[in-house]
């Protein structure tokens, strides 16, 4: 049946790339979470948007399910196929198409990576903000699938507030250009916003028109060793309210040992339990100056232990491996990972309530945390132990995630900040979003997508 079905989609697209061996069903049917076994019908290569138009229709015309695949860096499991879909990749479609200096934007394919889109800002003098550590393989369209907003968001904000315009292919195979790069336009619902961060459920975006900034003015980087949470909540008010921050940053003694065992370097002589990653404006010297003053306040009051002073571009860099490192660090204890929001003035709360549960349910398990402070966003990883039962682990990460949402339901907090919903948080959207909430998102679904087709079994069943 599948050789027909295949048969029947070379027939009708005659110059679409086509991949069917095993190791590629493998490798384009998964993302990181490495949770479900991948099982996709055929990979599916599209080179234009008239050839994602053209698969679009006729999985329409078969019933067959498709799945938007970029980067594959996610971690709820959003660009999983395992019930034989069709993996859409959209690596073919990479390139950058152009460059528009009087509004500052640039258009891009959903494939390009988004190394390669900061690079190509920067040659424009330009930035293009949105950063965190998988810079290097996810790409732009599976950024604004799940809104993505990694470790700048305390200056910059989310992908939704870079994106000018789409252009989306729906789940019927209708071409929408939605934006269109205004400034303003208040000529009813913006679609738009609709599409970014749903997850490849409405449709699939094939061309992005980005805003850019200024380049960021020179910045100093940081790192500081603190004796709790509670006071690194003071040390964040205090930088917050006295320097241009850039970045703010959390990690813990457990995260740093891992991303050390991985070979990073560490600058400290001794072990502390928190640790915090700060980047700031430092154009001139009376920022410096500033940064050092604030620096003793803090120590003065017993807030900061020690810390390091990056001094040239290298020591920056080993300085953020330091927190960039440990997904990659730890990968190999195929972590279970929540990743939680909530407003930052409850973080403390949250967090130490937070702490006792996961403490009292994962007695035998590690727990390493690390986020980003100046947004609300934690990210929770439990490493399974060597050796462990797969679905036992699974079993018991599941119960303490479903405390742990309605935790984050008492505080106000969502189960998902910004890795999305996919698979791995389906079981607890009703933590973060209400009944009549999910029913008109599935509205919404319908609409863009008569059939069902798109990435279906995401966000909700």
């Amino acid at each position: 049946m599948n050789d027909s079905i295949l048969a029947s989609l070379r027939q009708a697209i005659p110059a679409l790339a086509l991949k069917t061996a095993p190791a590629d069903l493998e490798h384009y049917g998964r993302d990181w979470t490495r949770r479900w076994t991948p099982a996709p019908l055929a990979i599916a290569l599209p080179d234009s948007i008239g050839q994602v138009q053209a698969l679009v229709r006729w999985a329409n015309a078969h019933g067959v399910a498709i799945v938007p695949s970029g980067g594959r860096t996610g971690l709820s499991g959003g660009a999983v196929a395992s019930r034989g879909e069709l993996v859409v990749s959209l690596e073919r479609m990479n390139r950058v198409l152009g460059f528009d200096a009087v509004d500052r934007t640039l258009t891009v394919q959903p494939g390009a990576v988004l190394q390669t889109v900061q690079d190509a800002a920067r040659e424009q003098g330009l930035a293009y903000p949105v950063d965190f550590g998988a810079r290097g393989s996810c790409t732009i369209g599976g950024n604004i699938a799940t809104n993505a907003g990694g470790i700048r968001v305390i200056r910059y904000g989310n992908t939704r507030d870079w994106i000018a315009g789409l252009k989306l292919v729906t789940g019927s195979g209708e071409l929408l250009e939605l934006g269109r790069s205004l400034v303003k336009d208040a000529s009813g619902y913006d679609l738009r916003q609709l599409v970014i961060g749903a997850e490849g459920t409405l449709g699939i975006v094939v061309e992005a028109t980005l805003r850019l900034a200024d380049p960021p003015p020179p910045a100093q980087t940081m790192l500081l060793a603190v004796p709790s949470f509670e006071v690194l909540m003071d040390v964040f008010a205090l930088f917050r309210g006295r320097l241009r921050l850039q970045a703010f940053e959390f990690l813990t003694d457990r995260g740093l040992e891992h991303v050390l065992a991985h070979g990073g370097q560490n600058p400290f002589d001794a072990v502390h339990p928190w640790y915090v990653l700060t980047e700031y404006d430092a154009a001139a010297e009376a920022d410096q100056a500033d940064a050092l003053a604030v620096f003793e306040h803090a120590a003065e009051h017993g807030w900061v232990l020690d810390g390091v002073i990056a001094n040239s571009e290298e020591q920056t860099s080993q300085l953020w491996r330091l927190r960039e490192g440990i997904t990659e660090a730890t990968a190999r204890y195929r972590p279970y990972k929540n990743d939680v929001s909530v407003r930052v003035a409850a973080m403390p709360a949250f967090l130490a309530e937070a702490q006792a549960l996961l403490g009292a349910s994962y007695p035998d398990f590690e727990v390493v945390w690390f986020g980003h402070i100046g947004d609300g966003n934690l990210h929770i990883n439990v490493l399974q132990p060597d050796g462990s039962d797969d679905d036992e682990f699974l079993r018991q990460c599941a119960h303490v995630t479903e405390l742990l949402a309605g935790l984050l339901q008492r505080h106000g907090g969502s189960i998902s900040a910004e890795h999305g919903v996919g698979l791995l948080k389906k079981p607890y959207l009703s933590s973060s979003r209400s009944d009549a909430d999910v029913v008109l998102m599935r509205a919404i679904r319908q609409a863009f997508d008569p059939r069902g087709i798109m990435n279906p079994g995401k966000i909700f069943d």
